[in-house]
């Protein structure tokens, strides 16, 4: 059986990409972050597990910081478990 999923999206500039991301995963509950380019193509997907933390997630903060410096807007889809 699955669980039932949530879907947000947030618009966020080039600058607050890192950041925002690190909000969102602070949040809780989070399954899977998508950043999208301003046309909606995929530019990463990132899959989360609960055991996901710190040093696992050190490439995903590097490929992050890449993109935050070559878009200027971006979208992050966000998918989370309903509680």
């Amino acid at each position: 059986m699955t669980e039932p999923v949530e879907t947000s999206e947030f618009r966020v500039r080039g600058e607050n990409l890192v950041a925002k991301i690190k909000e969102i995963i602070h949040q809780g509950n989070v399954r899977r972050i998508i950043i999208k380019n301003d046309e909606g193509r995929t530019l990463l997907e990132v899959p989360l597990t609960l055991g996901v933390v710190g040093a696992v997630l050190a490439p995903v903060w590097a490929a992050l910081g890449a993109l935050a410096a070559l878009a200027a807007d971006l979208r992050i889809v966000v998918e989370k478990v309903k509680p």
